[in-house]
């Protein structure tokens, strides 16, 4: 039996995700709003290094009532959107549905668990680039992996499916027994360069590396992050570390998603990205300076 999927929030991560999986045979249904026409008019386009493809037709849908109950909900929403979230899940439940947050940041999967039950949630950690160049147009510049982890405990056999489908459409995916200490992973890049990119001015990540001012204060906020990733018992190594800064160089002039929401006038990931890792770290008994020097300036260019 075919799985029927919902992307909830068809951004570039949620629309190139949605496509890829559509293009593998997935019954994909995309809710959608300022690029519903043009996607209902010509399709999605994914423009990939040499490659460009167009997914036509596309079943999207302004509502998630239209949408109807399926087995898998993925949302790639803006955490800043997350007040929507008790609106928008139900219409899409049955009692087998599984829903998976796609989110930056910490504290999603504790959201999403009061609107559906714990039972149901799964996390995802989506390393990539890619940035919407045009209504329905995704520009890839680097597929990178995926990590799924489930929000109550070890991985399960649903975990390795959902993980099995990203698989079938050409994307690296995995699975993690913690989810926490996976989100802590992610917040080791995204801190860094999500943050310096709109307090730098609002450039792009060659640039930042570029700067030597800017350049030790990423490895100041990745070590900070990592730091207080430990004193909360999820280990992350130097290597790991490392590994975020000399990786970073092959993605180019890149626009983090930050910058992208920055430039356009759009309220900032501040709590779910800054904010709460700052609080947790601190509870912890970890000294984060520089976080808070961050946390401050975005709060500031965000006014």
């Amino acid at each position: 039996m075919q799985t029927s999927i919902a992307i909830v929030g068809s951004g570039a991560i949620g629309t190139f995700y949605g496509a890829r999986l559509s293009f593998a045979g997935g019954q994909v249904r995309f809710l959608m709003r300022s690029d519903l026409a043009a996607v209902k008019a010509h399709g999605i386009t994914l423009i990939e290094g040499e490659g460009t493809r167009t997914l036509s037709p596309v079943a999207a849908f302004a509502t998630t009532a239209e949408i109807g109950p399926v087995d898998l909900v993925f949302i790639t929403l803006k955490t800043t959107a997350n007040h929507e979230l008790a609106r928008l899940l139900p219409p899409l439940l049955h009692t087998g549905t599984v829903v998976v947050t796609l989110q930056n940041g910490l504290g999603n999967e504790e959201l999403v668990a009061s609107i559906v039950g714990a039972e149901r949630v799964v996390g995802g950690l989506c390393y990539i680039a890619a940035n919407r160049t045009a209504p329905g147009e995704i520009t890839c510049r680097y597929p990178g992996s995926m990590v799924l982890g489930e929000f109550t405990g070890p991985a399960l056999d649903r975990t390795r499916a959902i993980a099995a489908l990203f698989t079938a459409a050409g994307i690296r995916c995995s699975t993690e027994d913690s989810l926490a200490q996976a989100r802590w992973r992610k917040l080791v890049w995204n801190v860094a360069f999500n943050g310096l990119a709109v307090a730098g001015g609002g450039i792009t990540t060659d640039q930042i590396l570029a700067s030597p001012v800017l350049a030790a204060r990423v490895r100041v906020l990745m070590d900070e992050i990592a730091a207080a990733a430990r004193a909360l018992g999820h280990e992350i190594s130097e290597s790991f570390i490392q590994e975020q800064i000399t990786r970073t160089p092959a993605i180019g002039a890149y626009r983090p998603s930050t910058l992208v929401d920055f430039l356009a006038g759009r309220e900032l990931e501040l709590e779910a990205i800054w904010g709460e890792p700052l609080r947790r770290g601190h509870a912890a008994g970890v000294a984060m300076p520089e976080l808070a020097r961050l946390y401050t300036e975005l709060k500031t260019a965000s006014k």
